[in-house]
């Protein structure tokens, strides 16, 4: 791999670490979630756009399929958690449960 591609791997391996962070940190499953959710679609991205020259045409092919599907599906899937979540946590903020 040359250098650009290490860069970009690195980056994807921090963006995961600091997802890590944020699940220990977070007080609030809401706020554990939304972490998990928003990185784990750009640390796939950066590490696919990194070892995507690697793997050649078909490799990319597949990874940019991958990619399309976790962006699409990841979103609704997300919005479940935190339905579930909502559904099930008991907490004092908010004290009125506005979503039914």
């Amino acid at each position: 791999m040359n250098t650009a591609s290490w860069v970009v791997a690195y980056l994807g391996v921090a963006v995961v670490a600091l997802a890590g962070i944020g699940l220990l940190k977070f007080r609030t499953p809401y706020a554990r979630i939304h972490s998990a959710g928003k990185a784990s679609p750009v640390a796939f991205i950066l590490i696919a756009v990194a070892v995507g020259p690697e793997v050649g045409w078909v490799g990319s092919g597949r990874l940019v399929l991958a990619a399309a599907a976790l962006v699409l599906t990841l979103p609704v899937a997300v919005h479940l958690l935190f339905r579930a979540v909502h559904a099930s946590y008991r907490s004092a903020d908010p004290p009125t449960d506005e979503m039914r």
